[in-house]
């Protein structure tokens, strides 16, 4: 995984986007795409709470630390540190400000909870966005992205269908995981550059 690749424009586009989408859903207003997804799931899968709370499961926290925690240790095994520590930084800063910063800022409202950007999202998408930046170039990389899109599509039909959130919800998570896991990567190459010792001419 190189730091010279464009992560920094990718998380400058994805959170435009987000911040974009964010003021035009704020407010608990319903957008018409929003209203259109809920009837699709609502025709496709009916009242199957079982099968639509096995979709969410990769959002839950034991899932998802496992995996992250994992993906550190092969990284700190294979001497990989500086990946390592995105594997645990870049998710939790990402958790943190959407809870912390983003939902009370946007006020979008779904029941009695803050709702945009989907937490769900945001922790599953962190974390695969993660892996897929771990990956080497070539099959692997193109299998855990594949795999991830398969499962975030599961995820957001389990999310509308059980009424947790909007289709807006989990595309401004989305956007928001994969702006932060980005740009946390750019900050942390180049902080090691600024650290790494300069060659002497002597």
């Amino acid at each position: 995984m190189s730091g010279r690749a464009p992560y920094g424009l990718v998380a400058v586009t994805c959170a435009v986007i987000m911040v974009v989408l964010g003021v035009l859903v704020s407010g608990g207003g319903v957008a018409g795409p929003d209203e259109l997804a809920v009837r699709w799931v609502e025709r496709a899968f009916g009242p199957d709470t079982d099968l639509l709370r096995l979709l969410v499961l990769p959002t839950e926290a034991y899932v998802l630390i496992p995996v992250a925690v994992l993906a550190a240790v092969l990284c700190l095994i294979g001497g990989r540190r500086l990946e390592a520590v995105l594997t645990i930084v870049g998710p939790l800063v990402a958790i943190l400000a959407n809870t912390w910063v983003l939902k009370p800022l946007f006020d979008r409202w779904k029941y009695t909870y803050l709702a945009y950007p989907s937490g769900h999202t945001v922790a599953l998408v962190a974390v695969l966005t993660v892996l897929v930046l771990l990956a080497r170039p070539g099959v692997a990389k193109a299998v855990i992205a594949t795999v991830g899109a398969v499962v975030l599509c599961g995820v957001t039909i389990g999310m509308i269908g059980l009424g947790y959130h909007y289709l807006t919800d989990v595309v401004g998570g989305t956007l928001f995981a994969v702006a932060t896991v980005c740009a946390t990567w750019v900050l942390l190459t180049w902080a090691a550059r600024r650290r790494a010792p300069v060659p002497s001419d002597g």
